[in-house]
C-alpha cells in the first residue's frame, strides 16, 4: 500500500506550487480591486453554524463494482464485516470452444491476482512481493461453489429498460441456491465445494499469501518447466465436476455462446467463514476478480492422425467476467449501533461514524440551514461583503475510539441534494500519475498523520463558500461525507431502502471501501479544539 507519509509530502509539494494561483483567484471573488488602504487581510472566522450527524445507509447496491472485498474484517470501532462474492464466468471471446473426441480433463486451476508490488529477486530466482489493500493475515475458511442463482442483465420490473440491481444483503439468495459436486462430480444443490484440494491452504486454512506462485510441470520427455506468477488466489478445483459441466455441456450445446453458457453455468460463489484454527481471525483483501481465470487442462484424440491413437494436450481458459455481486454481513459494535440509532439532526452528534460498504455516512448542514435550505445566518454573512481567501472543514479523528484499526486514506465531501461533487472538486486539476486515487490534492480529504496515526482530514471548500456568500441565488445545499476508495469515481449507487431524511443514493467509491473512521462531530458538548467547525479566511473592507 502506498506510504501515507509520501501522500502527505506530495500533497504539500503540489500545494506549494499551485496554491498561489488558486489563492489569487479566490481573492478576487466579490470585488474588482483590493487596495491595502481599505481592507483588513487574513481574518479567520469560525462562528458559522455547522450541524453534522450520522446516517445509517442499510443495504447498498453492490453489483459490478470495479474492486470487491473478500474476507473477514474485525474493527473494534465498528464491529465485524464478512464479505462474500459471486461472479459469472465467460467463455473465450473469439470463438466458441470445440473438442475432439474423448476429451478428458487433467486439471482445473482458479487464479485471481492480488494487487501487489514487485520487489527484489534473490539468488535462487525467487521474487518477493508486497501485497496492497490486504488487511490482516489470519487464516480463513474459503469455499467455492457453483452459483445457482441467475444474475440478470436487466430488470424485468422495468420492462427490461434498466439494469438489474443486486444488494449487499442478498446473501441468502445465493446461499440457498448454491450448488456443488456429488461424489462423481455431478452438479447438485448444496453439494461439496469445488476447491477440494488436500492442501488446506486452498480451503480450510486459506490466507492471502504474498509469496510468488511457482509451478513446475514435467513433459513426456521428463523435461521440467517452471512457471512463476505474481501472488493471487490459486486453487485447484474439482476436475470431475468440470468434466461433467464443461465437456458434458459441450455435448449438450451449452457452450455455443455466453448467453447460453451463463444460464447453464451461472458462475462461482465465494463463501468466507472463520477458520477453525483462528476463529477470531481478521483477514480481508480488496480484489479485482475480473482479472481472474479458470484454466482447464485436458487431453483429447489427435485428429491429425487418428490411426495412431495419439493424444494431444489442450487448454481452455474461462474468465471471471460478467455480472458480479458483493455480499456482506455485519455484526456492529454496541457503540456504533447506538450512535446511528441516536443520530441528532437538530443539534448534531458528538462522533461521526463514516464506514464504507453497507455502513454509514455523515450529513452536514452549514449556516443553520432549515429543511428547505433557507438560512437567516447565511444572509447575515452575505451582508458582510467579505472576500473569501480560503474555507475549510477540518475533521479531527477520535484517536481513542479508532485505536490501532486501519484507517481510510481519504474522505469525500459532496453535494447531497444533487448527488454530485462540489465546485471545488471540479476546479481542482491536480493529479497523481502513479496513484490516480490521490488526485484533487487541493480539494484534499487525505488523512494527515502524526507518528503514523491519523489525526485530521481537511477538505477545502473555498469556491463553494465564496459562491454561497457572493451569489444570493446560490443554494445552501446539504452536504454528504463518506469514505472513498477512488476520488475519481463520482458515480452513485442505490440504497435498498431510502433513509428517513430521503437519501436514496451513496457514492460508489464509498461502497468499494471496507474501512471506517470515527471523527469528532459538531455538537456543543465536544471541546472546541476537537469540534467540527467551518473555518473561513477572508479579507474585510473597512
Amino acid at each position: 500500500m502506498i506510504s501515507k507519509k509520501i501522500i502527505q509530502y506530495t500533497s504539500i509539494a503540489v500545494l506549494s506550487l499551485l496554491f498561489f494561483s488558486c489563492d489569487k483567484e479566490f481573492n478576487t471573488i466579490g470585488g474588482d480591486v483590493i487596495g491595502d488602504d481599505h481592507f483588513q487581510f487574513g481574518i479567520k472566522d469560525q462562528d458559522a453554524t455547522v450541524i453534522a450527524f450520522n446516517q445509517d445507509l442499510g443495504a447498498v447496491q453492490t453489483n459490478n463494482l470495479v474492486v470487491n472485498p473478500l474476507g473477514i474484517y474485525n474493527n473494534t470501532a465498528f464491529g465485524k464485516t464478512t464479505a462474500h462474492f459471486v461472479t459469472q464466468v465467460s467463455l473465450p471471446s473469439t470463438t466458441a470452444p470445440t473438442f475432439n473426441p474423448n476429451p478428458i480433463i487433467d486439471e482445473v486451476v482458479l487464479y485471481i491476482p492480488y494487487f501487489s508490488t514487485k520487489g527484489t529477486t534473490d539468488s535462487e530466482g525467487v521474487t518477493s512481493y508486497e501485497l496492497d489493500s490486504v488487511y490482516g493475515s489470519s487464516k480463513l475458511k474459503l469455499s467455492v461453489f457453483e452459483n445457482g442463482y441467475f444474475l440478470r442483465d436487466f430488470d424485468p420490473n422495468t420492462q427490461f429498460a434498466e439494469a438489474q440491481k443486486y444488494y449487499s444483503d442478498q446473501l441468502s439468495d445465493f446461499e440457498n441456491n448454491k450448488r456443488g459436486a456429488a461424489a462423481d462430480g455431478t452438479s447438485i444443490p448444496h453439494g461439496e465445494r469445488l476447491n477440494n484440494a488436500i492442501n488446506v491452504a486452498e480451503n480450510d486454512q486459506f490466507f492471502f499469501n504474498p509469496a510468488e506462485i511457482s509451478v513446475t510441470t514435467v513433459d513426456e520427455e521428463l523435461e521440467e518447466t517452471t512457471t512463476k506468477t505474481a501472488p493471487g488466489i490459486y486453487l485447484k478445483l474439482n476436475k470431475d465436476f468440470f468434466q461433467k459441466k464443461i465437456i458434458g455441456g459441450y455435448n449438450q450445446n451449452k457452450l455455443v455462446n455466453n448467453n447460453v453458457f451463463r444460464d447453464y453455468f451461472r458462475g462461482l460463489y465465494f463463501k468466507v467463514e472463520a477458520s477453525s484454527v483462528e476463529p477470531n481471525g481478521n483477514s480481508l483483501a480488496m480484489i479485482n476478480f475480473s482479472g481472474g481465470k479458470i484454466t482447464i487442462k485436458y487431453e483429447q484424440d489427435d485428429d491429425d492422425d487418428p490411426a495412431t491413437n495419439m493424444r494431444e494436450d489442450k487448454t481452455l481458459e474461462l474468465s471471471l467476467t460478467g455480472n458480479t455481486v458483493c455480499l456482506t454481513s455485519q455484526e456492529r459494535s454496541t457503540d456504533y449501533s447506538n450512535a446511528l440509532a441516536s443520530a441528532d439532526a437538530t443539534q448534531g452528534d458528538e462522533r461521526l461514524y463514516l464506514n464504507g460498504g453497507a455502513g454509514s455516512m455523515a450529513v452536514i448542514d452549514l449556516f443553520g440551514r432549515d429543511e428547505n435550505g433557507q438560512s437567516a445566518e447565511l444572509e447575515a454573512y452575505r451582508a458582510n461583503g467579505w472576500l473569501i481567501n480560503e474555507a475549510n472543514l477540518t475533521f479531527r479523528i477520535d484517536r481513542n475510539t479508532m485505536g490501532n484499526n486501519v484507517e481510510p486514506n481519504r474522505i469525500y465531501l459532496y453535494d447531497l441534494n444533487n448527488k454530485r461533487p462540489l465546485v471545488d472538486y471540479f476546479n481542482d486539476f491536480t493529479t497523481n500519475t502513479t496513484k490516480p486515487k490521490y488526485g484533487k490534492l487541493i480539494h484534499d480529504g487525505i488523512i494527515k498523520l502524526e507518528d503514523e496515526k491519523g489525526v485530521t482530514y481537511k477538505i477545502r471548500i473555498t469556491n463553494h463558500i465564496a459562491n454561497l456568500l457572493k451569489n444570493p441565488d446560490s443554494t445552501n445545499v446539504r452536504l454528504g461525507l463518506v469514505v472513498t476508495e477512488a476520488i475519481g469515481n463520482i458515480g452513485n449507487y442505490k440504497l435498498k431502502n431510502n433513509t428517513a431524511i430521503g437519501i436514496n443514493d451513496v457514492p460508489i467509491a464509498s461502497i468499494m471501501n471496507p474501512l471506517g473512521t470515527v471523527l469528532y462531530g459538531s455538537k456543543s458538548s465536544v471541546p472546541l479544539n476537537q469540534r467540527l467547525r467551518l473555518e473561513i479566511y477572508y479579507t474585510k473592507p473597512d
